[in-house]
């Protein structure tokens, strides 16, 4: 008996769909094998570490069991990351808060920081639509982080992120304290299960400007569009025609609008539960103090550093994989 072909191998976007995810499973296999052959070394290691009572072999036991755990925590924090849409890209959008140029500088801060995290994972960044702030920084930025789980990864920054700093833009020298909110959705390609009717669309067109990328062109040719019955408001501009900034525009809306309604499930489920929680632009997840001490914490799962710097130049997977075993537990 003849056996037919699997149907994805017809359609060229699941084909490709399959072959990104075998890959990621050999990837992953590869990683294990290779953490079974460094475990079987470290153990050589230690053994001959004791038999020679050499200090030298104890370091670089020591040094090759750092490596190691750090690989399998990697490891572990991947195995965390199955939501339905984890695996995909995220597209993130900055608001500047109250507070003028200093919220806006700190908008600026955090696409810095973000993009440098992108960067050491070999992600790709492109924006969407950029409004830059009258006197410095940014206004507001929706952005695309490409990538394997980059949704996965970065939903953990979703919220109110606090600076407290002493502004460089007030001549007083006086500490301020300025919020920035970040939306996180997933880039969906495919279909949701969610119903949007024309007659609750408002779309508008606007012309293009900002730090874009090269694509973006002077014409009329951005889109807003905003679904009236929730106030959702999105926006692209770096595609290359009107018509393919409607379509983005128009797959991000359907991405955030699914968001809400499970968002919408879940707060059903909490009122069973008895529990209420409240999600507003004054509630910050993470708090990046500058003066007049150094910490970043993340108020969900408490985790911290002193290194503000380091932070800000992109070395957020502290809390990111803090937020994804806070969540694993049960405790989000």
């Amino acid at each position: 008996m003849e056996m037919e072909a699997p149907d994805f191998w017809e359609n060229p976007e699941r084909a490709q769909a399959y072959s990104k995810e075998l890959k990621s499973l050999k990837d992953t296999i590869s990683v294990y094998e290779g953490l079974k052959t460094q475990y079987e070394d470290i153990e050589t290691l230690i053994e001959m570490g004791y038999e020679e009572n050499d200090e030298e072999i104890a370091k670089e036991a020591r040094a090759e069991m750092d490596d190691f755990i750090q690989t399998y925590e990697n490891i572990r924090i991947q195995t965390l990351l199955s939501g339905e849409y984890d695996n995909c890209n995220a597209i993130l959008k900055l608001n500047a808060g109250a507070g003028g140029t200093e919220s806006c500088d700190w908008a600026a801060m955090l696409y810095r920081m973000y993009t440098r995290w992108a960067e050491r994972k070999g992600f790709s960044i492109d924006v969407l639509d950029m409004l830059d702030g009258d006197e410095a920084g940014i206004k507001s930025v929706t952005f695309q982080v490409n990538g394997e789980n980059a949704y996965g990864y970065l939903k953990a920054e979703k919220g109110v992120h606090r600076l407290v700093r002493i502004s460089p833009f007030n001549a007083q020298g006086k500490r301020q304290t300025s919020f920035v909110s970040l939306d996180v959705m997933p880039d969906i390609e495919e279909d949701v299960d969610v119903e949007i009717n024309d007659d609750d669309l408002r779309i508008d067109t606007y012309r293009s400007s900002g730090a874009g990328g090269q694509h973006i062109n002077k014409t009329s040719s951005a889109i807003r569009i905003t679904h009236i019955p929730t106030g959702t408001v999105v926006q692209c501009q770096n595609e290359r025609s009107q018509h393919m900034n409607k379509d983005k525009a128009m797959q991000m809306l359907r991405a955030k609008l699914y968001l809400l309604k499970q968002e919408a499930n879940a707060e059903k489920l909490s009122d069973i539960r008895g529990e209420v929680t409240e999600i507003g632009w004054g509630n910050q997840i993470r708090s990046y103090v500058m003066q007049p001490y150094t910490m970043v914490k993340d108020h969900r799962t408490s985790a911290e550093t002193g290194n503000v710097d380091a932070v800000l130049d992109g070395a957020i997977d502290l809390f990111v994989n803090a937020y994804l075993k806070w969540k694993a537990n049960g405790e989000g």
